[in-house]
């Protein structure tokens, strides 16, 4: 059963980073007034995606690891922890770096030429927030596909 809840939560979790990332993003920055404007709404609902996500993880590797780690469980536990991991950094240390960076900036980003250094680093702090995004995707993905894996002789025996 709570093989089945890390399933399911980690498949939700998928879901809504990939509609945020695909959909309500660019959907956000294309049509509010001002790219600030939804830089802030993005960034809110990033904070509760990389908390949930970082939550999930959490919880998964305690629940994996109760009573030791058999052998199967190592894989699911190792991605559950990059899940983890990365979505924890993603809230914790690199979105206070860019909100840091925002206030330094003072006003939009778009007004400062490329080679501004604020504008360099803001533009790094963000490729690498994608980057540890999309990392903590693929490690939710790889333990959905793990959990179906060691529920698969389950079903086809039932």
């Amino acid at each position: 059963m709570r093989s089945f809840l890390a399933l399911i939560f980690a498949s939700l979790w998928i879901g809504a980073s990939l509609l945020l990332a695909g959909s309500v993003a660019p959907v956000a920055f294309g049509t509010l007034a001002s790219q600030e404007m939804a830089g802030a709404v993005i960034g809110h609902v990033l904070r509760t995606v990389f908390v949930s996500g970082f939550l999930g993880g959490v919880i998964l590797t305690g629940v994996e690891l109760q009573g030791g780690l058999p052998a199967g469980r190592n894989a699911r536990v190792a991605f559950a922890v990059v899940w983890a991991s990365a979505c924890g950094i993603a809230r914790y240390v690199m979105t206070p770096r860019i909100d840091e960076i925002r206030r330094a900036i003072g006003g939009p980003i778009d007004a400062l030429a490329r080679d501004d250094a604020r504008r360099v680093a803001f533009d790094r702090m963000h490729g690498a927030i994608v980057g540890v995004f999309g990392l903590a995707i693929v490690a939710a993905a790889v333990v959905v596909v793990l959990q179906v894996i060691a529920a698969r002789p389950r079903i086809s025996t039932s």
